[in-house]
């Protein structure tokens, strides 16, 4: 084809090619780049070949041929390194692998963008791939521009020393932790627990940094992820107090136990022992002193019902599965040395709630106890006021409850607590005394005629006399065991501590002052004692949703 022919054809085609390269790249001198290299490319074939039939699609098959070595000629050119460039950090590859070996240079050098710090990798982005001039990357950062400059310096020097470094993920990559529990002392905010620790990332993050304080950087190496993921993860754990940041490294804020056998078997039997003299001495009273038989310790699960309703035989076996624990929990109060308060160890977090949290990891080889597996469903307890009374309440094995363990449990709290004072001055509403039902609060039943009467089917201490009388039970058996609790206690304490880091060691000093009292395991313990050795019975399954639940006088 003679050269005015190609002249003629390539001025017809200079608007569209340069409309479709403006489409395909990012800035108007990339596109004049492109469509000039089109229509060269064009050009030249136009003149030596004349075997070209259709030329409309014949330019438009050079153009996106051109486009791809375009598209991977910018892949070659990651931050402003040319692939031969990076690869002059690494060994030479030789003739045979030089197309593997630039691929896994690329890989490489993209990965180590990824380690770069949040700043440093806004400004590579925007300067390198949005192809943005430094004075408006600068303007947007709201920082000089001699400090834009300063990052881009800094980070090619990082980008060849993570290049020269080969970087080794510890164990955590390959075998991840997980949490066996997880639980808190406090009040709950409007975000659930699984909120924060739903994945296994979040979990491992912190077991990373549970004793030593590590970077971003530090932490990615260890889980093999890239640090972008770890870094939005930390900060919103960091965010809610779960981890803390002390310069540019983050510790966990929180404990973290790792049990073996040897230890759960020291704490189990820590708890078994010290069940075993309280649990018995409290039960043995109780029968014995005739308080169960109080008018002001009602329940129409139990047959306790105050006047003028008939009484009919007290259910003590129900009674006792709620008294026992609640005993166990709020006696000894005023024994208990506090030399730690509340208010020192617990985090308040932004979503409301008030608490210490805890969690635990099993090792690979650990066994534990066969009562361990009651534990993973026991929530509680827990203490709801609202000014005139207080609601108390475990869930468990034998509730037969949904355990909500999130926010709406103060809802549901709230609520009961509200409809009891309600009915104290007023009938409750069909759909009201529907939802306690739910909820097993009351009992109800219906006549032929449509009728209904309901009872209140948990545990409700009428005055403040009754309560005392009850709590006093449980500071006898303190009183007379309390040698033997400080004996049981000192040789586990000294054990857990040793794993506790320095920050945290105020927060378990405080945990091991409320062991043997409101701690879950030896209420758990507390009625597994009664069980084994035939003093309680299991509870009849109309009984369950009923179980362990308390309202008392504030």
């Amino acid at each position: 084809m003679n050269r005015q022919d190609v002249e003629r054809i390539i001025t017809s085609y200079l608007k569209p090619i340069f409309g479709f390269a403006l489409k395909k790249c990012k800035n108007v001198q990339d596109a004049e780049d492109l469509s000039q290299e089109i229509l060269a490319r064009a050009f030249r074939a136009f003149l030596i070949r004349e075997d070209i039939r259709d030329m409309g699609k014949f330019i438009w098959t050079v153009a996106h041929n051109t486009l791809s070595n375009y598209y991977r000629d910018a892949a070659k050119s990651m931050v402003g390194i040319s692939i031969e460039e990076a690869a002059e950090w690494l060994e030479a590859p030789s003739a045979e692998e030089n197309e593997i070996e630039q691929t896994e240079i690329l890989r490489r050098l993209q990965s180590e963008i990824a380690y770069l710090s949040k700043m440093q990798r806004k400004i590579v982005i925007a300067y390198y791939f949005e192809n943005r001039k430094q004075t408006e990357i600068a303007q947007q950062l709201g920082i000089p521009l001699g400090t834009v400059k300063w990052h881009l310096f800094e980070a090619k020097k990082e980008l060849k020393r993570g290049m020269d470094t080969m970087r080794k993920a510890s164990e955590l990559k390959f075998h991840p932790i997980q949490f066996h529990s997880y639980g808190i002392t406090g009040a709950v905010g409007t975000k659930s627990l699984d909120e924060f620790f739903r994945s296994a990332l979040s979990q491992n993050i912190c077991y990373c940094v549970r004793n030593t304080k590590k970077t971003v950087n530090e932490i990615a190496e260890d889980l093999g992820v890239s640090p972008v993921y770890v870094e939005n993860e930390a900060e919103f754990l960091e965010q809610y107090g779960f981890l803390r940041m002390e310069k540019d490294k983050y510790i966990a804020n929180f404990i973290i136990e790792e049990m073996s056998t040897e230890l759960l078997n020291l704490q189990n039997e820590m708890y078994k022992q010290a069940a075993e003299l309280f649990a018995n001495d409290v039960y043995e009273e109780l029968i014995s002193s005739g308080i169960l038989e109080d008018p002001d310790i009602r329940c129409g699960q139990a047959g306790c019902l105050s006047a003028p309703i008939r009484p009919s035989r007290r259910d003590y076996n129900f009674l006792l599965w709620t008294l026992i624990p609640y005993i166990a929990a709020r006696s000894g109060e005023k024994q208990r040395e506090n030399s730690i308060s509340w208010e020192e160890v617990a985090i308040v977090r932004p979503d409301g709630a008030h608490n210490i949290f805890r969690a635990s990891v099993l090792s690979n080889d650990a066994k534990p106890p066969e009562e361990y597996t009651h534990m993973e469903h026991w929530y509680g307890p827990i203490w709801r006021n609202d000014g005139k009374r207080i609601l108390w309440k475990i869930d468990s094995d034998w509730s037969g409850r949904e355990v909500p363990r999130d926010f709406r449990y103060e809802e549901e709290a709230r609520q009961i607590l509200s409809l009891y004072e309600k009915e104290q001055t007023e009938p409750l509403t069909k759909e009201e005394y529907a939802w306690l039902s739910e909820h097993g609060c009351v009992k109800i039943n219906e006549g032929q005629d449509g009728s209904f009467r309901a009872v209140w089917s948990i545990l409700v201490l009428a005055t403040k006399e009754v309560q005392d009388r009850l709590l006093a039970v449980g500071n006898h058996a303190r009183e007379r065991h309390r040698d033997e609790f400080v004996a049981l206690l000192a040789s586990y304490a000294e054990r857990v501590m040793q794993s506790v880091p320095t920050h945290l060691k105020k927060v378990k000093e405080y945990e091991l002052q409320s062991v043997f009292q409101s701690d879950g395991w030896f209420l758990l313990h507390c009625l597994l004692v009664l069980l084994h050795n035939g003093k309680l019975e299991e509870p009849n399954p109309s009984q369950r949703k009923s179980l362990m639940i308390v309202v008392t006088h504030e």
